[in-house]
């Protein structure tokens, strides 16, 4: 009864508290009301129950926090706008690739396994498999490099530009790769360089070339995405794969529609391989673009060529006092969209 009992409320780490019977040794004909005991404890702030923010309900949070925390460190880094880089995460270095193949190449050399998917298959197939990987290694290894020395010269040329902003920052996904080279590159010209890295249950861990006060790990792919697109004023597409193809197209689309109300360059590195992989001009003869689109980016390559077309660009459209005004914050300048 609650005359026998005074009643203590104790808050948890959800919203919900717990009701715990305290002993009463009052006399059992004292007056009930004047028993009645409630203690209670502080609430956990929403904002640091994790139980929320966790859940379902809290999603709108997660995805705020992933608007306004990278927000608050662009500006506090004084990044204004960002040239992005793309391309496949197994390209290794040269060095790296070669040592890869002289292991494999070596007499007495440990053997790779036959593949669990081919059980048919036999210790030498396997080896010539991964022999064939090696070289085609060593091979795409050239498009690391040349990421690398392209990121390099970009940065050598912004630490030169006046202003109390750093301007297009070389940007990657965060991982290894050719995100690695890019970041590699722009660290070794002494610039800030930036990775966006995403939340996955297997690669995808930064690399050590990012400025640590630039080290982004998304959960949402569209945030992440987000930022690659609303900073850009240039996108470098290298060989790659899957996750390559959709940057580029996506990027490419919110130009096509005109989604972005600024110019954004798009340069597709390596006319060999992508022309294997693709076939643009396919694309316009079917009539599925304008053969106007196809003006939408630009094939390179070298570093060379890479960086004259980028900072003619750059320089026309973001530089050119009488072609943009310049951004009246301190901050990163988020491009506006179209109506």
């Amino acid at each position: 009864m609650l005359s026998d009992v005074n009643l203590k409320i104790h808050s948890s780490h959800s919203n919900s508290g717990s009701i715990v019977r305290m002993p009463n040794n009052k006399n059992s004909n004292s007056d009930p009301a004047a028993e009645l005991k409630l203690e209670a404890k502080a609430a956990p702030l929403a904002y640091l129950n994790p139980e929320f923010l966790n859940s379902p309900d809290g999603r709108i949070m997660r995805i705020l926090a992933e608007y306004a925390e990278p927000l608050s460190r662009f500006r506090r880094e004084k990044i204004q706008d960002t040239v992005v880089f793309f391309g496949s995460a197994r390209f290794a270095s040269l060095s790296q690739a070669e040592s890869a193949l002289t292991i494999l190449e070596k007499p007495g050399a440990a053997k790779p396994a036959s593949p669990k998917d081919q059980p048919g298959g036999t210790d030498s197939d396997a080896l010539q498999s991964a022999l064939k990987r090696a070289h085609a290694g060593v091979q795409m290894a050239r498009y690391y490099e040349e990421a690398r020395k392209l990121a390099y010269m970009l940065t050598e040329w912004t630490t030169t530009l006046p202003g109390r902003r750093h301007r297009f920052v070389v940007t990657s996904g965060g991982g290894p790769g050719i995100m690695e080279a890019a970041n590699r590159g722009a660290r070794e010209a002494g610039g800030k360089t930036i990775g966006l890295n995403i939340r996955l249950p297997f690669e995808q861990l930064p690399n050590p070339y990012i400025t640590p006060e630039l080290n982004f790990e998304f959960h949402y792919f569209f945030m992440r995405k987000y930022w690659f697109a609303y900073l850009a004023k240039a996108l470098v597409v290298f060989p790659g794969g899957f996750g390559t193809l959709d940057e580029l197209f996506e990027i490419l689309t919110l130009a096509q529609t005109h989604k972005l109300a600024k110019r954004i360059l798009v340069i597709v590195y390596g006319k060999e391989y992508w022309n294997q992989v693709l076939n643009f001009e396919a694309f316009a003869d079917a009539g599925a673009i304008s053969p106007e689109d196809l003006k939408l980016f630009n094939f390179v390559d070298s570093p060379e060529e890479a960086f004259e077309v980028l900072k003619d660009d750059l320089i026309r459209y973001h530089l050119d006092p009488h072609a943009t005004k310049a951004a009246a914050e301190e901050g990163p300048e988020i491009a506006k969209t179209l109506p």
